[in-house]
């Protein structure tokens, strides 16, 4: 038996084994967060973005199906249930700042979201997208679980939502610096609710990384955000209807 053939046989076994892809899916963001370090935290420079390109072109090349990669990296699935829901204790530890805040943050987060929803559909509406599309495209704004069950919901494609919603993320979270800079926006509460309301999960991370009030903002902006549009998006379909 040759090398070649060996290591083929090597390959087709890993293939089988569901911690070969959890062991890709975490090497690959390691790459990602190094580069993204070693470029002096460029926000263009996401390592979720890298991590995305990395495990889509080893899928690809070796063309494997996405069943199979996500029975071995379906555990990080599962974490990101408890990592949400951990995000509620730097948020309770900061309850009087909200409370003081709260005027500001409700007005926020009605205005933003739905300036995001109709944006989405006049200008998916100007492309001429079809109707079933525009649904898929609607609740882009939250984080991609709950944005994927609104979809079904309103009869659009979850999995097409999920691909507009982490795209919309790491966008968000690669521009927000940028904006909230030459719009000179340097309220760190501001800054972190408005990353959070445009970037959802992806954006909260990187605002957590940066400054802690930031983060802490970004996330109860992604929580809420999510219970709005899901209230909000119904009420405008049938609206529209």
């Amino acid at each position: 038996m040759n090398s070649v053939e060996t290591l083929y046989r090597i390959w087709v076994y890993l293939q089988t084994e569901p911690l070969f892809w959890l062991t890709i899916t975490i090497g690959a963001f390691l790459v990602g967060d190094y580069l993204y370090k070693k470029s002096n935290i460029n926000p263009l420079v996401n390592p979720v973005a890298i991590s995305i390109l990395i495990v889509s072109g080893i899928l690809i090349v070796f063309d494997i199906e996405y069943e199979r990669y996500f029975n071995g990296a379906q555990f990080i699935h599962f974490l990101l249930g408890p990592a949400t829901v951990a995000l509620a204790i730097p948020i309770y530890n900061q309850i009087k700042l909200i409370q003081k805040e709260a005027l500001s943050i409700t007005i926020t987060l009605l205005v933003g979201s739905l300036f995001a929803i109709f944006i989405t559909y006049y200008l998916a509406k100007s492309f001429g997208l079809d109707d079933q599309l525009i649904l898929s495209m609607l609740p882009r704004s939250v984080t991609a679980p709950i944005a994927m069950g609104i979809s079904e919901l309103i009869d659009g494609l979850p999995s097409l939502t999920a691909i507009i919603t982490i795209a919309t993320g790491i966008i968000g979270a690669s521009l927000s610096t940028f904006v909230l800079d030459f719009m000179k926006v340097k309220d760190m509460t501001a800054r972190g609710f408005a990353i959070g309301l445009t970037s959802h999960g992806i954006g909260t991370a990187r605002a957590m990384s940066r400054n802690k009030t930031a983060g802490i903002f970004s996330a109860l902006a992604l929580a809420l955000s999510g219970v709005a549009v899901s209230i909000i998006i119904p009420i405008v379909i049938n609206v529209f209807n």
